[in-house]
């Protein structure tokens, strides 16, 4: 089968890998030249992905996987189009189409009679049958559902993962018609495997969900329910912390009745998926109050942190504080959404000197950013744990001369070995 995948990133190049690591011939697209160029080339634009780098050199060297900017000559040519395009939200939550109207534009103008097209990317309810099938069929002068398929099939996958999350976790799948979403069904049965998973009420795979609805609010859903479940730990453990009480503790015995699991708490909720699809979901539901609630109380955390720091350090004018982590989860070099941006500006607010330090950056990445890199070594007087980087687990006071207060925000370093400095913990522990 030829397939063409539409964006090249962190989610859409290992799915283009995936295809042709089944024996199927991947047509890959991509605006960026760089990454079409290094793509051709069997080199990855972006690192940390597992298994990616020689999964990506082996379907090239074996012809199999091919990129380029051309995204209407490649769907022209291809019996399935994924459409991996990232849909963003502004500040107030509303969407920008403007990449994906492009995307589909160009996929409607190759568009043949018979072709399949799936829309990986987060969508709000609705969007798949009301904006993208007119768009398609204006396009091609084809009709959805008749001449071609037309389904929504959520990524369900994290950066540095996306392998082990493509076997681990059913395939969801939903057609603007019966008929779409069955041929839904045998595309993604062609081009996945699945590990074997007894606690799931039916066999791992392709699960249908009947409609293309059905599957855009179980997206929306599962990371709306994360957020609320975050958003509830993160008011658990402000509250704790007033009344003096280990936040971790309560996480632990919550967690041992199944019916009570508490996600964990903690000042970074970064990404693409966490801060975003809760405010599509808002923008599909705006009277739901308790996705609103739970999303400002998860935005707060980075200023609370820094409200911790300066009441431990009694003000924080003119301080040295440096900030542990720019990814928005550890082991990932990336900063959507990530908790650093907020925590920074907190602290320059109160006057810190603020510094910045990640493992996975260097200083000339720390300063594009906007940043003042840490030297290693240098004097401080106080760090925020932001990123739960598994370099922090053995961080100690020698890495931070002069350090007088941590703020561990992940719960990610040894208690034992900050003896002599004031230490506050924010989460319950870090999560995997």
């Amino acid at each position: 089968m030829r397939i063409c995948v539409f964006a090249l990133g962190k989610i859409g190049l290992p799915l283009a890998v995936q295809f042709a690591g089944r024996g199927h011939h991947v047509i890959g697209v991509d605006i960026a030249p760089r990454v079409v160029d290094q793509v051709n080339s069997g080199v990855a634009p972006f690192p940390g992905e597992t298994g990616l780098d020689d999964a990506l050199k082996q379907a090239v060297a074996d012809g199999l996987l091919t990129a380029t900017a051309d995204g209407t000559a490649a769907v022209a040519e291809a019996e399935a189009v994924v459409i991996v395009v990232p849909l963003v939200v502004d500040g107030d939550g509303v969407p920008d189409f403007g990449p994906l109207d492009a995307a589909t534009r160009a996929v409607a103008a190759g568009l043949r009679p018979g072709t399949l097209v799936s829309y990986e990317t987060t969508l709000p309810v609705g969007t798949t049958r009301e904006r993208f099938a007119p768009m398609l069929e204006a396009g091609s002068g084809l009709t959805a559902g008749r001449d071609f398929a037309l389904v929504f099939s959520p990524e369900r996958v994290s950066s540095g993962r996306i392998f082990a999350d493509l076997r681990r976790y059913p395939k969801l799948v939903g057609g603007i018609d019966a008929a779409s979403g069955a041929r839904g069904v045998e595309f993604y049965e062609q081009v996945l495997e699945f590990d074997h998973r007894r606690d799931l009420a039916r066999p791992n795979g392709v699960w249908n969900l009947g409609s293309a609805e059905a599957a855009e609010m179980a997206k929306l859903a599962e990371t709306t329910y994360r957020d609320v479940n975050i958003g509830l730990a993160n008011t658990f453990a402000r509250y704790a912390d007033k009344i003096g009480v280990d936040i971790a503790a309560v996480i632990e015995a919550c967690n041992s009745q199944p019916f009570s699991h508490i996600h964990q708490p903690g000042i970074a909720v970064g990404g693409h998926c966490i801060p975003v699809y809760p405010r599509m979901y808002l923008w599909n539901d705006p009277d739901a109050e308790v996705v609103r609630v739970a999303r400002a109380a998860n935005a707060a955390m980075p200023e609370y942190a820094v409200s911790l720091l300066a009441k431990e350090h009694a003000g924080l004018s003119g301080a040295r504080v440096v900030v542990l982590g720019i990814a928005y989860r550890g082991g990932v070099k990336e900063t959507a959404f990530s908790g650093v941006f907020p925590t920074v500006e907190a602290l320059k607010a109160r006057g810190a000197v603020v510094l910045v330090a990640d493992p996975m950056y260097t200083d000339e990445e720390i300063r594009t950013l906007g940043f003042e890199p840490y030297q290693a070594g240098s004097p401080v007087d106080a760090a925020i744990v932001q990123t739960d980087h598994r370099e922090y687990r053995k961080l100690t006071p020698d890495d931070l001369p002069g350090i007088k207060v941590l703020i561990d925000g992940r719960r990610i370093t040894d208690p034992d070995a900050w003896k002599g400095v004031r230490v506050r913990m924010i989460g319950a522990g870090a999560s995997e």
